[in-house]
């Protein structure tokens, strides 16, 4: 969960930079709750698990937060980046950034912005590449679907996740396999297969309110349809969260099923993320893992 044994100094201002530890978690929620970010506490310790947080403390009080999550050996998403309000505009952020993007320079970096964010993204030398809409709402089962010949939706097995990770990294082009299989275990998997193969799956879990889809991986929109159709049956009737990349298609459809957009991600690269384009990602996993 952290890099360094001792904390950076403080600078004339008081703020020091240092690790996230497992008592911070709580500090680190309220501050979520308090720029109402859905996230609950167990959504802060999954995440804190899986990567490397730190904090902007002063006087003893956690201020700001910021997280990193290593892929690999070439890939890096950050998230979880916030600072409380009373602190806001004054560069705790740009030092939160250059915390996070220390040690990372031989890395592809990539992370969604919020419009707010966006300046000092823009300014850390991220550049955007499209948009993710996130819907949500009181979920509408979706119509019955058509199957191609072939095709069919099945559970996830225990011989799947090797695939269901090698689907993953061709549409996200770096490898997420540690962060799918702690997921995994805690939602329920769905598997698109055609002639037999697995080629796509969708995951949906508990977050926040309610129940969030996703990652989405399929190679077309059909199959991302047919994923979270089946959902979207198994939910109906409860809080439900996708958030989509742009396809307009995708996000009529979704909004017909209850799930209104209610916010928007924009997605942002310091580096190359490259993707095979033959198996996409339609839903993100998080806006923190992408």
């Amino acid at each position: 969960m952290s890099l360094r044994t001792f904390p950076s100094p403080a600078v004339a201002d008081g703020v020091l930079m240092r690790p996230l530890h497992v008592d911070d978690l709580d500090a680190a929620h309220a501050l979520s709750v308090e720029v109402q970010w859905p996230h609950r506490s167990m959504d802060w310790h999954i995440a804190s698990t899986l990567g490397q947080g730190f904090v902007a403390e002063r006087d003893g009080q956690v201020i700001g937060t910021g997280m990193r999550w290593k892929w690999g050996e070439r890939h890096a998403t950050l998230g979880m980046i916030i600072v409380t309000q009373r602190y806001q505009g004054q560069r705790i952020g740009t030092r939160i950034m250059q915390t996070l993007l220390e040690g990372l320079e031989d890395r592809d970096v990539s992370l969604h912005a919020t419009t707010e964010g966006l300046g000092l993204y823009e300014r850390s030398g991220f550049v955007s590449t499209g948009d993710v809409r996130q819907h949500q709402g009181i979920a509408s089962p979706a119509p019955l679907m058509s199957f191609l010949p072939g095709e069919r939706l099945r559970p996830a097995g225990r011989n799947d996740p090797p695939r269901l990770a090698a689907l993953d990294l061709q549409a996200m082009g770096m490898p997420r396999e540690r962060a799918l299989r702690m997921l995994l275990d805690q939602g329920e998997i769905v598997v698109l297969d055609r002639d037999m193969e697995a080629v796509g799956f969708a995951v949906m879990r508990r977050f926040g309110r309610g129940l969030v889809i996703g990652p989405v991986i399929a190679p077309d929109l059909h199959g991302a349809k047919a994923l979270i159709a089946h959902f979207t049956r198994l939910a109906a009737g409860k809080f439900l969260r996708v958030d989509v990349r742009a396809n307009g298609e995708l996000i009529e459809w979704v909004e017909g099923l209850g799930l209104r957009r209610v916010a928007m991600a924009i997605p942002m690269t310091k580096g190359a993320v490259a993707a095979s384009g033959a198996i996409r990602s339609f839903a993100l996993l998080s806006q923190s893992l992408g």
